[in-house]
């Protein structure tokens, strides 16, 4: 199995690569690092375009193979540039290529250091691909310490893709730990005053309790088809969704993982909006995993 690191022919910043030398190390599984460039005419329309699209794609595969040089240490690491219609595209039918587990990429340069923003082309990808889609945040720094925990993001009746069965089929094959996290910004009108403090902390009281044992029900429904250890089970709340997403603790070598909304198509990658809300505060990898996939595997 393969892991894609993808670029574009105008960015190679490293931070993609580095989330995928951390998932190598932990899966011992291989890295493509690709350039796609894009080019509106097949190869032989138009010269000129041949000539300018070769120009673009030998500046950005040196430039690629240097990032990869800093980062390869002992990993087996390959570089290619393909050609495609859009990068999207281009990553999706390399993952098709080379049967590849997860499609990483790199977080739009208009994103906060360390948190992950969605420019035009991941918004596109991580709303049509096939196979899991891991976004780096920006600024992602090289780091020899593997991925050792999988947060994930349980989203109660919205959880359409069975996301906690999922996450710990691969929590028992990546052999990391695994924890259930619930997010909840309770409407403003709890913390508008119009509500006594004691009755707001009821609410939210209520609610984890009821998110918590629904968790609960799900991981014991998984525990019937895969061996899952103890696992924690934690609930982050805030007047909004950054603190709310920062009311747990986040560490060196935590993934968060998202699971497709109820809208998306089957067996694709579909963001909602509450994880649409989720990835944009996550200081941590985020990895966006398509409905059902591992019902196919079973």
């Amino acid at each position: 199995m393969t892991i894609i690191a993808g670029f574009s022919s105008s960015r190679q910043g490293s931070a993609p690569l580095n989330l995928a030398a951390q998932l190598a190390r932990t899966t011992g599984e291989k890295i493509i690092a690709a350039v796609v460039v894009e080019r509106a005419l097949p190869a032989g329309v138009d010269p000129i375009e041949d000539e300018y699209r070769g120009f673009l794609a030998s500046r950005a595969g040196a430039a690629l193979e240097q990032v990869v040089e800093q980062v390869r240490g002992d990993l087996d690491i390959s570089t290619t540039v393909h050609h495609s219609s859009s990068i999207s595209q281009g990553l999706m039918e390399l993952a098709g290529q080379h049967d590849a587990d997860v499609v990483v990429v790199g977080s739009s340069s208009s994103g906060l250091l360390g948190r992950i923003a969605l420019g035009s082309v991941t918004a596109r990808l991580v709303h049509t691909s096939k196979v899991p889609v891991a976004l780096a945040p920006r600024g992602y720094p090289a780091s020899p310490v593997p991925l050792h925990r999988l947060t994930v993001a349980y989203g109660g009746a919205a959880d359409a893709v069975g996301l906690i069965a999922t996450s710990a089929e691969l929590a028992k094959r990546w052999k990391v730990q695994l924890r259930i996290a619930s997010f909840t910004v309770p409407p403003s009108t709890l913390f508008g005053g119009s509500i006594e403090r004691s009755a707001e902390e009821l609410v939210v009281q209520q609610w984890t309790s009821k998110t918590t044992d629904a968790a609960v029900k799900q991981l014991n429904a998984a525990r019937e088809q895969v061996s899952i250890p103890d696992v924690d089970v934690v609930i982050g709340t805030g007047t909004d969704w950054r603190q709310a997403v920062d009311d747990i603790a986040w560490e060196t070598g935590d993934v968060l993982l998202l699971g497709s909304g109820a809208a998306g198509p089957m067996a694709q990658v579909f963001l909602g909006s509450a994880a649409s809300k989720i990835l944009r505060h996550a200081p941590v990898p985020v990895m966006i995993v398509p409905k059902r996939r591992i019902s196919h595997e079973e």
